[in-house]
């Protein structure tokens, strides 16, 4: 994959990712057994930041106005994906009707390191607010594809819901993958489950 440039804006580098940070380092000074901690006897040592972890996901901006994914949280396992309008036929509002289904552009373009990939995820509150979701979810980005964003949305609520520019619509989950060695054979070991299927489990 393309090395970095300075002028390239990174997942997980700047704003994007928030700075893990180790925990404060605290010195207590030296106290009598009767003597209780406070404050003034403690010296806070400024947090050093860390490098994100994870790969260095590559981001090309195709779109002025688009917004690129970005944490909202410190523990935020997704970054938010907002929606690029005016774009591709679309005007500044898009209305998905129950039952629709409807392609939101991006703006941006990623290239996702090999052996990894992007999820696209519902967000929770779109969909249990509005019952809007992702149909395929989750939704997978390959680590080649090197074309435009995109999030389809269907309305599964039973009113029309608008989307507007900027509007967080999903989540990219970035997560490592394996590719499994096939072996065909005429037998399988055998489980107490066997060919147990759909609800052979029980409620």
């Amino acid at each position: 994959m393309p090395t970095p440039r300075a002028t390239d804006t990174v997942l997980g580098v700047g704003a994007p990712l928030p700075l893990q940070t180790r925990p404060n380092p605290i010195t207590l000074s030296p106290m009598t057994a009767h003597t209780s901690p406070s404050t003034a006897d403690a010296t806070i040592t400024e947090p050093k930041p860390l490098a994100p972890a994870g790969p260095t996901v590559l981001v090309k901006r195709l779109d002025p106005n688009a917004v690129l994914p970005k944490a909202q949280t410190h523990g935020s396992a997704g970054l938010d994906l907002a929606a690029c309008l005016p774009r591709h036929g679309l005007r500044e509002q898009a209305t998905i009707l129950p039952g629709d289904i409807i392609k939101i552009p991006l703006g941006f373009a990623v290239a996702i390191p090999d052996g990894y990939e992007g999820q696209i995820r519902p967000r929770s509150g779109l969909a249990t607010k509005h019952g809007v979701t992702v149909p395929n979810a989750p939704g997978t980005v390959d680590s080649d594809y090197r074309g435009e964003m995109f999030v389809a949305l269907i309305n599964l609520g039973r009113e029309p819901h608008t989307v507007r520019h900027a509007d967080r619509i999903a989540q990219l989950v970035i997560a490592p993958v394996t590719r499994p060695a096939l072996v065909e054979t005429d037998e399988l070991d055998e489980t107490a489950r066997g060919a147990g299927g759909f609800g052979s489990t029980g409620r």
